[in-house]
């Protein structure tokens, strides 16, 4: 039994079969041209694009509703400097011992290493947080539900929200992250959990030459 006070009508807008598979053909259409870049470009992207990206990231499903995540957009520049600073030297340890051969092996093929310019190049980096609790005014902590997964599914339609707007994004994770709580001055209930460099490409950017896996690779039916 549920209170209908609490409910509202649910706006829903039906197609057609044909249109349905058209609309699905032509999102795939737009993903799949969606690529990770590297080489960023200094040219500014307007801070009320940002914001829609996120919103529309805001607008994922999460456990409980509590919707468990910051978005931190830095274009500061000194700020993205320390940040930059700050992971190439965790990035510095983990090419030089963290990771194991066959990680660095499999790495060879997008030609990274420990220089991260594109921390200081993008002009937005967007540093995604979970929040593993709430705190009211008093001080009281209060769960949080599914938060892996609801930030998850934010950060995948930020990435979508980005790419749809003519951005192009990088996923980062220097590990470990945690001196991005301290140059951003986040809370103890926040946990980094992405990096994101949003911008446009530079010019004459080139991205690895990759196949992504068929169909029957990645999807089981059962009739």
């Amino acid at each position: 039994m549920t209170d209908h006070d609490t409910f509202v009508p649910l706006h829903f807008k039906r197609h057609s079969p044909e249109e349905m598979l058209a609309r699905a053909q032509a999102f795939h259409a737009e993903l799949d041209r969606r690529r990770t870049v590297r080489q960023f470009s200094d040219e500014p992207v307007p801070l009320a694009v940002i914001e829609e990206v996120v919103r529309s990231a805001s607008t994922a499903p999460s456990g409980a509703h509590k919707q468990p995540w910051t978005f931190v957009a830095v274009g500061n520049p000194e700020l993205k400097r320390r940040i930059r600073e700050a992971a190439e030297e965790e990035e510095r340890i983990n090419y030089s011992g963290r990771m194991s051969d066959e990680w660095l092996e499999d790495l060879k093929p997008f030609g990274t290493d420990a220089n991260k310019p594109f921390l200081e190049t993008a002009p937005w980096l967007v540093v995604v947080f979970k929040r593993a609790f709430e705190l009211d005014s008093d001080g009281h902590k209060h769960q949080n539900y599914y938060v892996n997964e609801s930030v998850g599914i934010a950060t995948g339609l930020l990435l979508a929200a980005a790419h749809h707007a003519g951005l192009a994004t990088l996923t980062h994770t220097p590990s470990p992250m945690n001196f991005l709580s301290k140059a951003l001055n986040r809370p103890d209930n926040e946990r980094p959990y992405l990096l994101i460099p949003i911008g446009f490409p530079a010019e004459g950017c080139q991205v690895p030459l990759l196949t992504r896996k068929r169909l029957d690779q990645v999807l089981v039916v059962h009739k």
